[in-house]
């Protein structure tokens, strides 16, 4: 998963799906009493943003940036895709397709609606349909991401359905960029990284995760989060892991990737060129060895030889439950989130230099009652000393040129405001009812058909 939804069959009162806005600062959790939107600025406390029990059984809840703008589909009408402005309490449009809707991403510019085996684009600020993609591969679990940068809109999806073949295709100027042979398997997750230009994928068997350069397709990194595992009570032959959750830090230095496993594992996205310091090292030279014995190597031998482990790793005191997670920066720190199906919240701190185990420091209950800023329960966890360091250490990370505008924290810098729907290029007029969207423009109950083209 991007920094998009986590479908999770949860427990009995637990959330049907999580979903993290486009910049991972906001919350999204949609449950069988309706849904919620949380805002992420800070460690200590979890403050309810919205709250809505007009849909029932919501299972895809997705938020823009942090607009007003929420799209929702509840199993109730599960081929119905309602958008609300949800400050002003007004329903925007809904639209109606010819099967069950499977997922839903959102940028400034498009809007992405996935069923099984078809792909409805349309423009944001007015929801035109402006392009389907018939007979795609069957994809039975709404699988695609959208990239969230101003100046692209690409879309990635499963160009096979036997094996790991992904499409990109440009939303904006509607043509297929690229294909990209990623996998022998199927394709389990894919995620864009905050400027459209990377893009990271898993497949079903939960193995390696790959990163690709875009619109090239180039291979740039090959990672091994694990080989097969036996779970428990189930004897041999072993099963893989089902990687749920795939995506990169705003800054790109790191992507992050959990499972139906206990383990989620946080790889960092090292220069390609090696160090010069490193050339004349022991470590260099065994390197250049390697490298050179890999060429004389069968492919699968050699490409195990070339795969990066794991840079930082949590071990999560549940497993076999859906989670969303995301790498974000809070109050100027690293921070892993992670979202349980159990309707939990949990935060931990990264040490962006020396990685090793992650330290959760807090613990948030999602299904409170939703009245307390905290929305509930919020526990404490200590601090071990060792994480001292890495709070004294000055961040190393470059400012991001796509945040302009945004403090380190996500949340507005001092003196400015954030234009309500962050959409338009020009000036945005908060009091216009037609600024976004223009409500006249979309139909009501709308239908959406297979042949339109």
């Amino acid at each position: 998963m991007e920094a998009g939804g986590a479908a999770a069959e949860g427990p009995a009162g637990g959330s049907c799906c999580l979903s993290y806005n486009q910049d991972c600062t906001s919350l999204a959790i949609g449950m069988k009493t309706g849904y919620k939107l949380f805002s992420l600025g800070s460690v200590e406390q979890l403050d309810l943003v919205h709250e809505s029990s007009e849909a029932s059984d919501v299972y895809i809840v997705e938020r823009l940036f942090s607009s007003s703008l929420v799209v929702v589909v509840s199993h109730a009408k599960p081929r119905q895709m309602n958008v609300y402005h949800f400050k002003k309490g007004t329903e925007i449009c809904n639209y109606n397709y010819s099967s069950n809707i499977l997922s839903v991403r959102l940028n400034r510019q498009r809007l992405v609606v996935c069923l099984e085996e078809s792909i409805y684009i349309h423009n944001i600020k007015d929801m035109k349909l402006l392009k389907t993609l018939l007979d795609t591969p069957q994809n039975t679990t709404g699988l695609c991401a959208l990239s969230i940068n101003h100046s692209n809109s690409y879309l990635a999806y499963p160009g096979s359905s036997s094996i790991g073949e992904i499409m990109v295709y440009d939303a904006n100027s509607l043509k297929t960029e690229c294909t990209i042979p990623a996998h022998d398997s199927p394709l389990a997750a894919m995620a864009f990284n905050s400027t459209g230009i990377k893009l990271a994928s898993a497949s079903e068997k939960g193995t390696v995760i790959r990163v690709f350069s875009v619109p090239e397709g180039q291979k740039l990194y090959e990672f091994r989060r694990g080989m097969k595992r036996c779970m428990k009570g189930i004897p041999v032959p072993c099963v893989y892991v089902n990687i749920s959750s795939l995506v990169f830090s705003m800054d790109a230095q790191f992507l992050c990737a959990s499972s139906n496993t206990e383990t989620v594992h946080i790889f960092k996205l090292e220069q390609l060129a090696a160090r010069p310091e490193e050339n004349a090292s022991w470590t260099g030279y065994m390197g250049k060895m390697f490298q050179a014995a890999s060429n004389y190597l069968p492919t699968q031998v050699s490409d195990m030889m070339n795969q990066d482990r794991a840079f930082a790793t949590v071990r999560l005191n549940f497993s076999g439950q859906k989670n969303a997670c995301t790498l974000v920066t809070i109050q100027k720190l690293p921070r892993l989130l992670v979202a349980s199906s159990s309707g939990h919240l949990y935060i931990y701190n990264l040490d962006p230099q020396d990685g090793g185990e992650c330290v959760l420091i807090k613990k948030h209950s999602l299904l409170g009652a939703g009245k307390a800023e905290t929305d509930g329960e919020s526990e404490e966890c200590p601090v071990p000393a060792s994480y001292a360091a890495t709070l004294a250490r000055p961040s190393t990370a470059p400012p991001s040129s796509t945040m302009t505008g945004y403090s380190e924290d996500g949340g507005a810098l001092r003196g400015e405001l954030i234009p309500e729907h962050e959409l338009a290029a020009g000036s945005i007029r908060l009091d216009d009812e037609n600024e976004f969207p223009p409500i006249s423009l979309c139909r009501g109950g709308q239908t959406v058909r297979d042949d339109v083209s």
